[in-house]
């Protein structure tokens, strides 16, 4: 029998590389080196101490991770659009022999072998088919969702000609620019123009009398939100819906009308549709894993929860998951950090025949903060309704929260 440090490395393999993808693999790589993981914020724990050899492999469609929390700031200024996409190889914490990455996308688990199909991308736009061999599986490829809620572009390069595009259109928008759609990506690309340029008429449309009229959260909360996009001077349109969008005549100055159902007209240079359609993108796994609208079952453990094959080494965190609350960045993350964990108590059961601890995740009531430019408003249950600076700096910053999540990542650190 082989020594312990003679052993083969688990394989870990992570589909998807955003927020639960990142997390889940510098949490297990920092346990599997026998230290505390980094969102493990208990003074009094000590790291694990025993090290294990692992191999983890992250697929993504795209060359980077994204910062999709800033993406309604992104379509309005180059340099955050810039900043916000980090390509994998210029992230220092992913720099590890621990860790492979492959540009692709999963279309086939197998969990009764444990194996992926893997479409990976090559030179000249091909692709290649190659198959995957794991231990442990984590589900992190998140939701399907269109522009403007997601860039469509899978390269760094292609998205910033993307979000350039996008910039010029705002700024050449003389007779203003309409968001139809007023969730939270509608509301914070509404407030976050209406910031960046003060001078610009922005108009968000939502056929509901409510904003935010989808999300289980109080109403208070969604009329502080009218109430500070008001004062931050965007118009607003509630209980009338866009019926049709026609090209502005040559009497008219306007590039667009859009007709309204309550027969009211709007004119404007652009218009962003912003009504939210996302989907989980889980097609690559069995449909049993899956409820009807394919989210993953799991259990509180992270688990596949379903009767397939080998569920007890393939879990799935973030936004594909179907657990309670509303789908959040931060949820992710927290997810993620819980999936490692408990993979790695797996691990040290197998490799040192400790006990696993495992941790479970508790149920979360639905919460909610929103950057309204130059203030946020946030409900959490905890703390209730608050708006301000404080909700701004906690959450937001100036960058939509970009550097809050880098930092708690650590993606900037090396993870040897």
């Amino acid at each position: 029998m082989p020594s312990l440090e003679e052993q083969p490395p688990f394989k870990v393999l992570i589909v998807g590389g955003s927020y639960s993808g990142l997390a889940a693999t510098l949490n297990l790589v920092d346990l599997c080196h026998g230290r505390k993981c980094r969102f493990n914020l208990n003074e009094n724990e000590q790291g694990p101490g025993n090290t294990i050899s692992v191999q983890v492999t992250i697929v993504d469609e795209r060359d980077g991770y994204y910062h999709l929390i800033g993406l309604p700031l992104a379509i309005a200024s180059n340099a955050d659009a810039s900043t916000f996409w980090k390509k994998f190889e210029d992230i220092p914490a992913l720099q590890s022999p621990d860790i492979n990455r492959i540009q692709g996308r999963v279309d086939l688990i197998d969990c009764k072998s444990r194996t992926a199909r893997i479409h990976q991308n090559t030179a000249n736009d091909g692709h290649r088919i190659v198959e995957e061999k794991y231990d442990y599986m984590i589900a992190c490829s998140g939701l399907r969702r269109e522009w403007p809620s997601s860039p469509k572009s899978l390269t760094r390069e292609a998205y910033l000609a993307e979000t350039a595009d996008s910039v010029q259109t705002i700024e050449k928008a003389v007779e203003g620019v309409v968001i139809v759609g007023g969730g939270a990506v509608g509301i914070e690309i509404a407030a976050e123009i209406k910031m960046l340029r003060p001078q610009a008429k922005v108009t968000l449309v939502h056929s509901r009398q409510q904003l935010l009229s989808s999300e289980d959260l109080p109403d208070e909360f969604k009329a502080k939100t009218l109430e500070i996009l008001k004062e931050s001077k965007v118009e607003v349109v509630l209980g009338a819906r866009v019926q049709n969008t026609v090209l502005g005549s040559d009497s008219s100055p306007a590039k667009y009308t859009l007709k309204l159902s309550d027969g009211r007209e709007l004119v404007a240079d652009h218009v962003i549709n912003a009504v939210s359609r996302f989907a989980p993108t889980s097609s690559y796994l069995p449909e049993e894993a899956c409820d009807s609208e394919g989210y993953i079952h799991i259990t509180p453990g992270l688990q596949f929860a379903t009767d397939v094959p080998n569920k007890e080494y393939h879990y799935a965190a973030g936004d594909i998951a179907s657990w309670s609350g509303i789908k959040r960045g931060g949820q992710a993350m927290h997810q993620a950090h819980f999936a490692a964990v408990n993979i790695h108590q797996q691990m040290l059961a197998k490799r040192y025949n400790i006990k696993p601890k495992f941790v479970e995740l508790v149920e979360v009531a639905p919460m909610m903060a929103l950057a309204l430019g130059k203030t946020a408003v946030g409900y959490f249950p905890a703390m209730g309704l608050s708006s301000g600076d404080e909700i701004r700096n906690m959450f937001f910053n100036d960058d939509l929260g970009y550097e809050i999540c880098w930092k708690w990542m650590r993606l900037g650190e090396t993870t040897e």
